[in-house]
């Protein structure tokens, strides 16, 4: 049966989170194709993984063969979640945006799966051809042509990393999602609405074709 790697980085709870609400809508139309499936789940703000340090680092450098007992103990939680992503056969990642980029805990993660050799770095590696859904969420508008494009930092910088990693993305962008609770944006409450919508019907209709690769 297939393995979904569902990631969320919200500091929100799930009622007030418009990453969580659509990775879960997601998740409910996988799992009903795959009842029987794995499911490996990460909440990244509930449970953050440390920043990576020197030793784990300096680890990754070092084939694990190799490895002295510090680096084997500076390496473990590295392995643990680059196993973790290794094993899955379609990524999901609710990505908010806080401050114009992605949530520090998400930024953690992805520094201790990126591995030189293994995940990243060669033409063909460890996670080649992953699809991944990533749930871009933020409060504001940053589409092109909007005043604030050029701020936009969760995409652009994702769709890099990620692609370091060979997984192949795509972006579910459920925007304009503080129009109903700030008074200045009172006029786009429409169109927010609209994009949470449409977000939720595209993450319905992502799982299921990517479930159906897995029939």
């Amino acid at each position: 049966m297939p393995t979904l790697l569902h990631i969320d980085s919200s500091f929100a709870p799930a009622e007030l989170s418009a990453s969580r609400s659509v990775t879960a809508t997601f998740r409910e139309a996988w799992e009903a194709q795959h009842p029987d499936g794995t499911v490996i789940y990460r909440d990244l703000a509930a449970a953050p993984v440390p920043h990576l340090d020197g030793a784990a680092a300096a680890a990754g450098f070092v084939p694990p063969a190799e490895h002295t007992d510090e680096q084997r103990a500076a390496f473990a939680l590295r392995e643990e979640l680059t196993r973790e992503l290794e094993s899955a056969d379609v990524v999901l990642i609710g990505a908010p945006m806080y401050n114009f980029t992605i949530p520090s805990t998400l930024k953690a993660w992805l520094d201790h799966v990126i591995i030189m050799g293994r995940t990243s770095g060669a033409e063909q590696t460890t996670t080649s051809g992953t699809p991944t859904v990533v749930v871009a969420s933020r409060g504001g508008g940053y589409g092109p042509g909007t005043p604030r494009e050029s701020f936009e930092f969760v995409t652009t910088y994702l769709g890099k990393a990620l692609g370091s990693l060979g997984l192949e993305t795509e972006f579910i962008v459920p925007e304009l999602t503080l129009a109903r609770s700030n008074p200045a944006m009172a006029d786009l409450v429409e169109l927010a609405d609209a994009s949470k919508a449409k977000a939720h019907e595209e993450a319905a209709a992502q799982a299921k074709a990517l479930a159906a690769r897995f029939a």
